[in-house]
């Protein structure tokens, strides 16, 4: 990743999945190209759009924040998106406010996963990497080849079209959320690494990394197919863990009563009988 061009990569990423409609404008017909034009953005944002066209040809580099927060309404970014563009403009900046993450789980979390006997919990870093699960959680992804990365498994592992019953929306989540850990943490090795790897193995993550979609993974509602339990349908929690930063523990929860609670439950016996 040449953190030189990542600024103009992603506004012309964002520029190409924008529609006239969704910022408000009337679309004329037919396009060659999908998304805006760049006149239709340097319009929206009130610039040159010879200066629009420096910035997404990475001539332009020192953009002001009147210029990025006009970017984030003419391209309609959310909140996580905006931070992203903010980063890229101002990595230096981004950089001193991060503190270097840790990858060793406290044990006063690890305790706190384990309290959750019905519930599937598990410690992720940036690039979620699985750095702890409880033994619900163990249970749940048992079997699964390159489970102790969420990324992998999704993207190369072809069970996890199974596993997932919402493969394509829980993929898309995963590499959004890696493109702000890219913009955050863009000179990390690993982080490198794994885009790499994941680039060169899997043509799905190629077409979603390059739509530079940026969004932090929250709550969610997540349906998996465990082969012993059946269908579990969950709400999924990101909790940060203030203490360690980088760190997030993924809890996932059904709904009080439903099947998927009983399924959690067998699930859990059959956890501790194979003890």
């Amino acid at each position: 990743m040449d953190r030189d061009k990542l600024l103009g990569e992603f506004l012309r990423a964002r520029r190409e999945v924008t529609t006239p409609r969704q910022v408000g404008l009337v679309d004329a017909g037919y396009r060659r190209t999908p998304g805006l034009r760049r006149e239709e953005v340097a319009m929206l944002a009130g610039v040159s759009n010879d200066y629009y066209i420096r910035l997404e040809q990475g001539r332009e580099r020192n953009p002001s924040m009147q210029v990025l927060d006009a970017l984030v309404q003419a391209l309609d970014l959310g909140p996580d998106a905006a931070a992203h563009l903010h980063a890229l403009a101002r990595p230096q900046a981004s950089t001193r406010r991060s503190a270097a993450p840790v990858d060793q789980v406290h044990p006063n979390v690890l305790r706190l996963l384990e309290s959750w006997e019905h519930a599937p919990a598990y410690v992720v870093n940036h690039r979620l990497d699985v750095l702890a699960k409880n033994e619900m959680a163990t249970a749940l992804y048992e079997g699964l080849e390159h489970n102790d990365n969420l990324l992998r498994l999704a993207l190369l592992n072809p069970a996890a079209h199974e596993f997932y019953l919402d493969w394509e929306t829980d993929t898309h989540s995963k590499v959004a959320h890696l493109r702000a850990a890219a913009g955050t943490h863009g000179t990390d090795a690993f982080v490198i690494e794994l885009v790499e790897e994941l680039s060169r193995e899997s043509e799905e993550f190629r077409r979603l990394w390059d739509r530079h979609d940026v969004e932090a993974r929250t709550r969610a509602p997540v349906r998996f197919h465990h082969h012993e339990v059946g269908d579990v349908f969950t709400s999924m929690e990101v909790l940060t863990i203030d203490s360690t930063p980088g760190q997030k523990i993924i809890v996932f929860q059904a709904e009080p009563g439903s099947p998927s609670e009983a399924a959690l439950a067998l699930l859990s016996d059959l956890t501790r009988h194979d003890v």
